[in-house]
């Protein structure tokens, strides 16, 4: 699978994963959003490859995604998938990174298994040119693929001889179409592209209007979402090792889980949050992600070092942020631009409250007062942050409808049926 860079997948973020690199396992167990890539399939072996920052397997992802790759056949004997994270997941993740998210569960894997195809995964950034790709391809065998991102990921499957099909991550429509020549390469790659998957309708419409001739293959397929907390995980030690005072009353934890670079934004309340942890020593800030841009890592590093009460904790394992999220107060997102966040929606079936950016991604999944809160400016962060930590009816209220649209929006059994369906379409070409 090639997985593109780190732009998003949004999908989502997850703070699962590291930069760029390339791990094919057996097994991706539960692996979330990733940023942009591909998968391959094989009928002989029902397994999917993927990365994992947990011990046991290395696994990239975002808190809302994960890693996709279906078919509905054995005869799809291989083929190039996308790496997908939802989280966003996300970790996770556009490029990768548990922090979300880029989907999670033994899901992702189990629409593989079950479909009896195998996923070869691999980081678009292992590949300097389309030759590169066309190697692997060989070498491989492959047959058909799944790209993660319009531009970073379909760009490199142009010209192969297999049918594949794409995702939208987000920036690719939010930042990249906006590029004229990047808007023009992506416009190829969907003239090429079997099919093409939108997270909402508004996604859709964008691509639509950007690119008219791809109007009939795009298709809307919302991030199906499973958690899966580790029960084992033990708070009260966490929170000692982030040096966080766990003998404050009333502890509020407000989590932002994102891959660390410009466009997830995680600075944008650092220093209003900084300011109101000094007059309340109660509430605390915690960023976790990978280090995605080098130099924009180092700023956060320095910033957040200066800033009382917000703590960066390095990416995680899926099964542990869950765990964190699941014990934090309040999950944030303040990035600007998102395609569907996974973290969000990972939040909401945890039964935690979110506060999110007011961004077109965002406010598309999370609706103001009713499943989560959203904030266009640092000071109405803080004075939304304080009305939800005054308001227990408010956050109970907010808990459940956001459970409530995730179970009813976000089943993973629909999308395991829409993606099955659709890998039919790439197995169709190969009959043709």
């Amino acid at each position: 699978m090639l997985r593109a860079g780190p732009e998003h997948p949004s999908p989502g973020d997850t703070g699962l994963g590291r930069a760029p690199e390339l791990r094919v396992h057996k097994r991706l167990g539960h692996g979330r959003r990733c940023r942009a890539g591909a998968a391959a399939f094989n009928p002989a072996a029902a397994t999917l490859s993927g990365y994992c920052e947990c011990p046991r397997v290395r696994k990239r992802g975002s808190l809302g995604q994960r890693w996709r790759g279906w078919g509905k056949t054995q005869r799809l004997r291989k083929g190039l998938g996308a790496e997908m994270g939802f989280g966003q997941t996300g970790l996770g993740c556009e490029g990768v990174t548990h922090v979300a998210g880029e989907k999670q569960s033994p899901g992702e894997r189990d629409h593989l298994e079950a479909a009896g195809h195998m996923c070869v995964l691999r980081d678009a950034f292992d590949f300097e040119s389309p030759s590169d790709v066309a190697e692997l391809i060989a070498a491989e065998n492959l047959e058909a693929a799944l790209a993660l991102h319009l531009y970073r990921g379909g760009r490199l499957l142009q010209g192969h001889g297999i049918p594949f099909g794409v995702i939208f991550g987000g920036t690719d429509l939010n930042e990249d179409a906006n590029h004229k020549e990047k808007n023009e390469v992506m416009g190829k790659v969907l003239e090429e592209a079997r099919f093409a998957v939108a997270f909402t309708e508004a996604m859709k419409d964008t691509a639509q209007m950007q690119w008219p001739h791809a109007t009939g293959k795009i298709f809307v397929q919302s991030q199906g979402i499973a958690t899966i907390p580790n029960v084992n995980f033990n708070w009260n030690t966490f929170l000692q090792q982030s040096e966080i005072d766990q003998n404050a009353d009333n502890l509020y934890v407000f989590l932002v889980i994102c891959g660390l670079r410009p466009v997830k934004d995680p600075l944008y309340l650092v220093d209003v949050f900084s300011e109101w942890h000094q007059e309340e020593p109660n509430v605390y800030m915690l960023i976790v992600g990978p280090e995605v841009d080098p130099a924009f890592t180092r700023e956060v590093k320095d910033r957040v070092r200066r800033a009382a009460g917000v703590r960066l904790i390095r990416e995680m394992c899926q099964e542990d942020l869950h765990a964190v999220v699941k014990s934090c107060f309040a999950l944030v997102n303040s990035s600007v631009s998102e395609g569907m966040s996974a973290a969000i929606l990972e939040a909401m079936d945890l039964e935690v409250p979110v506060l999110a950016r007011n961004i077109p991604g965002n406010s598309a999944v999370v609706e103001h007062g009713v499943t989560g809160l959203l904030f266009t400016t640092p000071q109405e962060f803080i004075q939304l942050a304080k009305r939800l930590v005054s308001d227990p009816v408010l956050e109970k209220e907010i808990v459940t409808k956001g459970r409530e649209y995730v179970r009813t929006y976000h089943s993973w059994q629909v999308e395991r049926d829409t993606y099955q369906r659709l890998i039919g379409k790439l197995e169709a070409s190969l009959e043709d």
